[in-house]
């Protein structure tokens, strides 16, 4: 919310010598984020004078089309004489009143204007356009052309109100009565202690008859509407000055008298407005929900397919507008034409204006469905003070009459739903209790005021809240309200005792120590966003029975796109890797830790849960039964080298092996030692997959996957070739691990070391192989490696010969040649006879 300084001092009367900064200290006190604060005019320097058009000729033989213009700037030019200058600019004609700066002023961005030849003239100054002189948009792109009745070397300064400050406030979604100079002079006031002159305090006629007919069918949707009706009004009358400029210090743009009365009174008041033209609305206009498949073309020139929720406002055609959000472009007001045979000037001059409140959620969603984020819809969704539909009406009624010649009509309609006001009971002493600090009844009560509530009761207070305050539904809400305006910084500091924790759990150990791993071994942590989209397990070649597609949708998602909670952390890390291999980075190692999500389908729902106690243990074991799996998984993604060539070698590209060894890594921090098997699940290429396999209660348990992704995955993703990744379930490694880590007994006696080569059939795993291997050696044996796979004309078709170190140490002797060799001999015997090995050589 753009704020201009000379317009809040309408409602407040603030000290002369308070700037804009001072203001803002002051906001940001009570509790408004005010981001910036704009001086507009800064470093402008007449003269600048509005001056008359007198002459103009074209000057011909140049690129573009050139004017050099006199024009009567008074006496301002100290001569009385007709200005010379030259102009680009097409858009205003001789006899106009336009905007001239002289010699020697300086206009925004310390641009100092001189005489100076151009085009084969000397232009001694320039006709202004409202960027020049730092405006903003008055629609035109082009010359401000003033109205006639302004004298000509009137100080445009003044006229123009070029020298102003604006508070540019980020208004919080619980503040939007803030949205509104009317909510901003009332914090206002409130922080100076001053009295607010409250801009929505008219003389309202009562409803009658005689209004134009409405019809609401969905009073939940609408629980208010008024109508009022101007007639006659002026097709050529223009906004006046003061208002373009304040709804453009405001960030809107003039349109015409019509829209930009509503659009005044919407900054204003607070109160969104729409007004129709009544030659085209047909029939009483009506308020219902959509018929789902209905279309309105709206203000912005979209065609739009309604859904059943949608709130609409219709006339006996059908839909005319989305309520809260935009009106339809069949009722739009006319702007001023003129007829090409009479010669007369056509427009609008009967209107029908909509003052009206909608319920916030349903406008909110209709806003997002449609992707259309409109002024109106912005402070219907953050909630709009029901009681000023009517006093906005008539403010909109009072500015047409009085800028547009236009007459009220004496009609008034009144649509509305019975509500109460909404009362609290809250301890006078609860603030206290909330903030530590004892503030007193009358401080409670005073502050309470102050916000507009209506207070009574002594110990018990009761609490009326405003019409215009809906985020006030809780004793901690009023509490706060309190607070701020005491002020944050009065606070005392009090640093808090907590009890003697009992540091990390194991499984936090565990979830950190895989970080750490991860890191030690050159991948970077990448951290991503948990939603994701079904079209993204398309691409991963996900099947349709596949448990990754039993995903937690979210009632209110970010994106329409990834309305999902993830079952698997591989497409984000490879989302991450695709952006990074984009701008440049071509060797990338990341990693992430975190939940994913899987729907069981036994999911109850959710108990609402009480904040005035602790929950029961039953309360919270209902909440627990509500929500989805959600077991911790790690994940990496490789590509490009995994070792930098140089002077010490040529280094080597990143495969397959490195992605399972990423996930060894992870299982040794967990006391686990993988079994790895070749696998086939997707995304990975069925022959460069490798299953993950832990021993839980003695039998092997799928722990995750690990290898190359499949090359249909790759050019799906736009990935680079050769791509890996692996991913983990670490809760599965936890409960296949031993418990606390115990840190190992480092023998002082010399290792033995033998290596042997067995000849196997292609089909069998080197997992088998390897079993086989440790359970022969026994307890003498220390560590096993495979160090070369090896196939050819020596080990024969179908076989493949593959080649272990086997390390033997004892912890109490050092061993035998002997000892070693029986331990190696062992362990052969037990792999020939479980996989039919034969030892090579």
């Amino acid at each position: 919310m753009r704020v201009p300084l000379s317009w809040l001092r309408e409602y407040v009367d603030l000290p002369a010598t308070e700037t804009g900064r001072d203001v803002q200290a002051k906001l940001i006190d009570v509790g408004l984020e005010v981001e910036t604060v704009e001086r507009l005019g800064e470093g402008l320097k007449g003269p600048l004078v509005v001056g008359q058009v007198l002459t103009i000729e074209e000057l011909e033989g140049f690129k573009k089309p050139i004017r050099f213009c006199t024009v009567d700037v008074g006496d301002a030019n100290g001569t009385g004489e007709p200005q010379e200058i030259v102009c680009g600019a097409r858009n205003f004609a001789v006899g106009d009143k336009v905007v001239v700066v002289l010699p020697g002023a300086v206009l925004p961005g310390d641009f100092k204007i001189a005489a100076r030849k151009t085009y084969g003239k000397t232009s001694h100054g320039m006709i202004c356009s409202g960027d020049e002189l730092g405006m903003g948009d008055d629609g035109t792109h082009g010359i401000i052309v003033l109205p006639p009745e302004y004298e000509v070397g009137t100080d445009a300064i003044e006229l123009l109100e070029l020298v102003d400050e604006v508070l540019d406030i980020a208004v919080t979604p619980d503040r939007g009565y803030c949205l509104s100079m009317r909510g901003v002079a009332r914090e206002t006031a409130t922080a100076y202690g001053l009295q607010l002159r409250d801009p929505a305090l008219l003389d309202v006629p009562p409803p009658n008859a005689a209004g134009y007919p409405v019809q609401v069918s969905d009073p939940i949707g609408c629980d208010r509407f008024t109508a009022r009706t101007v007639s006659g009004l002026e097709p050529e009358a223009r906004s006046p000055i003061w208002l373009t400029r304040r709804l453009q210090k405001a960030g809107m743009r003039p349109v015409s008298l019509a829209v930009d009365i509503t659009n005044y009174v919407m900054l204003e008041l607070g109160q969104p407005l729409h007004a129709y033209d009544r030659a085209t609305v047909d029939g009483p206009i009506g308020v219902r929900r959509a018929t789902a498949g209905e279309q309105l073309t709206t203000l912005d020139g979209t065609k739009r397919v309604l859904d059943a929720q949608d709130l609409v406002i219709t006339d006996n055609r059908g839909p005319i507008g989305l309520a809260g959000v935009m009106g339809g472009a069949n009722t739009e007001i006319a702007g001023a034409v003129t007829d090409p045979e009479t010669g007369q000037l056509r427009g609008t001059t009967d209107v029908v204006i909509e003052a009206a409140h909608f319920d916030a959620i349903s406008i909110a969603r209709t806003a997002r469905r449609h992707k259309l984020s409109s002024e109106a819809a912005k402070r219907f969704e953050r909630g709009v003070d029901p009681e000023a539909a009517s006093a906005a009406a008539q403010r909109t009624v009072d500015l047409l009459v009085l800028l547009g010649g236009g007459t009220a009509g004496e009609g008034v309609t009144e649509v509305v739903s019975p509500r109460g006001p909404r009362t609290l009971t809250i301890p006078a002493d609860h603030p206290d209790k909330v903030a530590g600090v004892e503030y007193g009844r009358e401080t409670v009560v005073r502050r309470l005021q102050q916000v507009g509530c209506d207070v009574y009761g002594q110990d018990e207070l009761v609490v009326t809240v405003p019409s215009w305050r809906p985020d006030l539904s809780d004793p901690n809400d009023l509490a706060e309200e309190v607070i701020r305006l005491e002020g944050y910084e009065n606070l005392p500091s009090t640093l808090p005792k907590p009890p003697a924790g009992r540091g990390l759990t194991e499984r936090q150990r565990l979830h950190r120590r895989v970080g750490r791993v991860l890191a030690g071994a050159g991948y970077v942590e990448a951290l991503n966003y948990p939603f994701t989209g079904s079209h993204v397990l398309d691409q991963l070649g996900i099947e349709p029975d596949d448990p990754r597609r039993s995903a937690v949708t979210l009632v209110n998602p970010l994106s329409d796109e990834e309305p999902d909670l993830r079952t698997t952390l591989i497409p984000g890390l490879l989302g991450a890797l695709r952006r990074n291999y984009g701008r440049g980075s071509h060797d990338l190692a990341l990693f992430e830790t975190g939940p994913v999500f899987r729907a069981t389908g036994d999911e109850k729902a959710a108990s609402r849960l009480v904040v005035d106690r602790r929950p029961t243990d039953d309360e919270i074991a209902s909440l627990d039964a509500s929500l989805p799996q959600q077991p911790r998984r790690a994940a990496v993604v490789l590509t490009g080298a995994r070792e930098q060539a140089g002077w010490w070698g040529e280094g080597r590209p990143a495969i397959w092996a490195d992605a399972i060894e990423a996930g060894r890594a992870v299982a040794r921090e967990a006391g686990v030692e993988l079994i790895v098997r070749q696998d086939q699940h997707a995304p990975f290429h069925p022959g460069r997959c490798a299953a993950l396999l832990a021993l839980v209660d003695g039998e092997e348990v799928l722990v995750g996957n690990a290898g190359e992704l499949h090359p249909r995955v790759i050019k799906a993703m736009a990935l680079p070739e050769r791509t890996c990744a692996m991913e983990i379930d670490l809760d599965r490694l936890e409960r296949a691990g031993a418990g606390a880590l115990k840190a190992p007994t480092i023998s002082s006696f010399p290792v033995a070391t033998q290596d042997v080569a067995l000849i196997v059939d292609g089909s069998v795993p080197a997992a088998d192989v390897e079993a086989a291997l440790r359970d022969g050696a026994g307890e003498l044996l220390e560590s096993l490696r495979l160090f070369d796979v090896f196939t050819g004309e020596q080990t024969g078709a179908g076989k493949k010969s593959l080649a272990y170190a086997l390390r033997f140490r004892a912890p109490d002797r050092t061993l035998t040649a002997e000892e070693a060799t029986a331990a190696r001999d062992a362990a052969v015997a037990a792999a020939v006879e479980r996989t039919g090995a034969v030892l090579r050589g």
